[in-house]
């Protein structure tokens, strides 16, 4: 197993030695602090959290080694702390760099990128418990939360106030971790993805200072006050900080929103009328591509009876008379790519079943194989280039013989291969590689990205430099050197 995780993942990397110029070079987990020295910091973190939220228990570092990807963990975090606060957060930060000890943020787990990964001699910092919605201001449109906060939870709330906050990732996640991955959903074709609804962010950084990202106390919808930090810290995984707090846009729910599913005949057909609807302007919100294999898995696992074929989950937000205009849009460009009539969901327990059953597409996948590894792809192209990409794809899952199914938010060009992995099979592993940097590369080729919501984590480290180029590899060396000079800040993840 520790060679396939060589293959997959590359081995930790720590900073140089002397100089700033934030180069890095390539040593073996076994140069991090060893265990005894942090269990030596529990009675010092114990002081701090409290003995209860502290556990170097075997069955709990277990639990905080690994997230819902396909990355074989070789080890645990040797300590696992549930701090409350962000002064707690701070001081616990401060103990681990005073041990030179890694950390490890970590939030509801269900990353799909090997983000949370434990290299040995680490601290594992659950935020869990900082679960409290602050400051709520309706007339501002905007809420403050601390990390440990659900999209489910936060959007319960918001309900009674007429209010919601829409992205939406498939799984629960805490928004303190959709933050740090620049998470996205269903709803980024209209409402955008994280990047651009988180106004400001408490982060505590590697030396245990706290930073404010637009200022303390701050959430103007819109500045050019000096270098944008926050977006900086938004898709940072962790590396620079912790996120202790998060600012966030949120929308008044729609007057009306009706859901409907319409199948074709042909993949390219379904992708040829996202691409159309979109040119043509239509403010629709949500527009979903599932192949015929993620349609079964959903039927069987959601128990629906959408007809076996290439389908397309959509939705539309507004006033009656607008709704009305994009249907009538949408109707006719489906007609014309041969598409099937709309079957419609407008009660409200249809259509949270029907967006359910997209969220949990993920594990209805699995579900095809038991006990499988799962391994999802997360490419993001430009949309007049996302047939060709979608339809190249499919030919590779088929010569290369992949359990596969495929999902996408095509509304903004991007989509998901779901490949269902003999765990016990290194061969399958190494060509899931493969598969992935030709994927990877053809979406990068095409003016896109090799990831456009799960983030870089352990495997796309090689993509990410061959999409961002030396120079900019090279400055964000620099700036992560800057930032956490020790790098004991979820070290071997994005670079």
């Amino acid at each position: 197993m520790m060679s396939l995780w060589r293959l997959i993942t590359g081995v930790c990397r720590v900073p140089c030695s002397g100089g700033s110029s934030g180069f890095i070079k390539t040593l073996s987990t076994s140069s991090f602090a060893h265990k005894s020295i942090v269990l030596g910091a529990k009675e010092s973190i114990a002081a701090i959290v409290g003995s209860q939220n502290v556990s170097s228990a075997e069955a709990v570092r277990e639990q905080h080694n690994h997230d819902e990807s396909y990355h074989i963990p070789v080890s645990s975090p040797d300590l696992v702390v549930w701090p409350r606060t962000t002064e707690e957060v701070s001081h616990v930060v401060q103990i681990c760099r005073d041990h030179q000890a890694p950390i490890i943020p970590f939030g509801t787990g269900t990353g799909l990128e090997g983000g949370v990964l434990a290299p040995p001699g680490s601290v594992c910092i659950d935020l869990t418990k900082m679960d409290e919605i602050l400051d709520l201001h309706t007339e501002d449109f905007d809420v403050t939360v601390q990390p440990g906060v659900t999209r489910l939870a936060l959007n319960h709330h918001l309900k009674d106030h007429g209010m919601w906050f829409p992205i939406d990732p498939g799984a629960d996640a805490s928004l303190g971790g959709m933050a740090a991955t620049g998470a996205s959903g269903t709803n980024a074709v209209q409402y955008g993805t994280m990047k651009e609804n988180v106004l400001n962010l408490e982060v505590v950084l590697p030396d245990g200072s706290i930073l404010h990202t637009a200022g303390k106390g701050s959430r103007p919808r819109k500045s050019s006050a000096g270098y944008n930090l926050t977006s900086l810290f938004v898709g940072s995984e962790g590396t620079l900080g912790i996120i202790t707090k998060a600012t966030l846009k949120i929308y008044g729910m729609p007057e009306m929103m009706m859901s409907a599913v319409c199948c074709f005949d042909t993949v390219s057909a379904a992708v040829d009328s996202v691409t159309q609807v979109l040119q043509c302007g239509v403010p629709i919100a949500r527009i979903e591509f599932l192949d015929e294999n993620s349609v079964d898995a959903t039927n069987k696992f959601s128990d629906l009876n959408n007809k076996l074929a290439p389908t397309l989950f959509l939705e539309f937000h507004g006033s009656e008379a607008s709704i009305k205009s994009q249907i009538e849009t949408v109707g006719d460009i489906v007609a014309m790519n041969g598409g099937s009539n709309f079957e419609w969901a407008t009660k409200m327990e249809d259509r949270n079943k029907l967006w359910k059953a997209r969220h949990d597409i993920w594990y209805a996948s699995l579900a095809v194989r038991p006990g499988c590894k799962g391994l999802s792809t997360d490419v993001c192209v430009p949309i007049s280039h996302m047939p060709r990409v979608i339809l190249e794809t499919i030919d590779d899952l088929k010569r290369m013989g992949f359990i596969y199914a495929i999902v996408g938010h095509v509304g903004d060009g991007n989509f998901h291969c779901v490949l269902l992995l003999d765990k016990d099979n290194d061969d399958d592993f190494k060509k899931a590689k493969e598969f992935t940097s030709i994927l990877g590369r053809r979406a990068i080729s095409a003016g896109g990205t090799c990831t456009g919501e799960h983030g870089i984590g352990l495997g796309k480290k090689d993509l990410l430099t061959e999409e961002i180029g030396d120079v900019g590899i090279h400055v964000m060396k620099q700036i992560k050197h800057t930032i956490d000079p020790l790098n004991i800040m979820n070290p071997g993840k994005v670079l």
